[in-house]
């Protein structure tokens, strides 16, 4: 028997060079003893465990692999097969990141052994004063001349800076050369893949005194060397009344994420379909409602709800298969999903953002 209900999952923290301690600071995660730096907290890896119901102490590759298509929804395995389809993270940059590339899925298909390239996007949740990323070149540029940068250890005077700040959101496609700034804290979501090719660290050396490994044939292989067209991205609100707000805040072919933002008691009513479906609380405490068993002799409408709650900083994925569900405020919430090419939200957004 399959048991389908909300999964709610414990997140994997990684440390890192780079990393702080804000997702503990600023309330979004309990981190391990104060000298270890957090960088990333990764809400939907596949090792990462089951927490509530039948399938407690299950990681989620053990669920995609039992659930099948039941967990991920006809329209998961259309695009990324039978595998779990996007991670969503919180970063936390104490320091700047290295600049990267990923390439996309034709390349990393050929070059790494079948896996998926890497499109994603980054919603900024909080900065210190002048934080910025990296996006693209300032001007258009040539595989040859980055290449004259790396080894000279100038290539941040080609890239373009962008100056960030809460609630701005930036879309990442495969290609783009980039680079988290310091003092930036954001949500990620991206392709489920773990291709990432180091273009540059500013010469800088490890605790060793050596320095960290670059990946520069692949990534000059993959890069785009144009400046790019945006960088920030414009939401497209979907509804809007007293108490309640949903915005979409990017859409692609990969992924569409949606930010609904509820007062007290107030309510969304939805339904899964063809694909599973990442909730993660940003602010509040809202709950969300769900089928669960039917008592005997009851039919229809009389089916009983069971509930899940969520507070900021968790995550939990809705299976394609669950069917209705109801959201209660108060909170923020982002859900996000892999759409069908007529989804409303996907060409209402790329509408607004000219096909970005």
């Amino acid at each position: 028997m399959q048991y389908i209900y909300p999964i709610r999952l414990e997140a994997s923290l990684h440390e890192t060079l780079w990393g702080g301690r804000r997702l503990e600071r600023d309330g979004w995660k309990r981190l391990p003893q104060a000298n270890v730096a957090i960088g990333e907290a990764w809400e939907t890896e596949i090792s990462n465990v089951v927490q509530n119901g039948a399938h407690a102490g299950k990681t989620l590759g053990a669920l995609v692999n039992e659930l099948g298509p039941s967990l991920l929804g006809t329209q998961t395995l259309a695009i990324f097969g039978m595998r779990f389809p996007l991670l969503a993270k919180f970063i936390d940059a104490n320091a700047r990141l290295s600049v990267q590339v990923h390439p996309d899925d034709n390349y990393a298909s050929v070059h790494e052994g079948g896996k998926l390239g890497k499109t994603e996007f980054w919603y900024i949740l909080a900065t210190e004063p002048g934080a910025s990323i990296v996006h693209g070149f300032k001007a258009a540029t040539s595989r040859a001349e980055v290449e004259r940068a790396i080894q000279d250890v100038t290539l941040e005077h080609l890239l373009h800076e962008e100056n960030v700040q809460p609630g701005d959101v930036i879309f990442v496609p495969a290609g783009t050369v980039h680079a988290i700034g310091s003092g930036v804290l954001l949500y990620e979501l991206q392709e489920y893949s773990d291709i990432t090719y180091r273009m540059y660290d500013y010469g800088r050396l490890t605790a060793d005194g050596k320095p960290r490994e670059l990946h520069i044939e692949r990534s000059l292989d993959v890069a785009r060397y144009a400046p790019s067209q945006r960088i920030k991205v414009n939401p497209v609100a979907l509804s809007s009344e007293p108490g309640y707000e949903e915005r979409c805040l990017v859409a692609c072919r990969y992924f569409v994420t949606r930010e609904l933002r509820l007062k007290e008691y107030r309510t969304l009513a939805a339904a899964t379909g063809s694909s599973c479906v990442i909730l993660t609380c940003l602010q509040g405490t809202p709950v969300v409602w769900y089928p669960g068993t039917d008592e005997p002799g009851l039919k229809g409408d009389f089916r009983r709800y069971a509930s899940e709650k969520l507070a900021s900083g968790q995550t939990m994925i809705l299976p394609a298969a669950l069917g209705r569900y109801i959201i209660e405020g108060p909170g923020t919430v982002l859900r996000s999903y892999v759409p069908e090419a007529a989804d409303e939200a996907w060409q209402l957004w790329r509408t607004e953002n000219n096909e970005a």
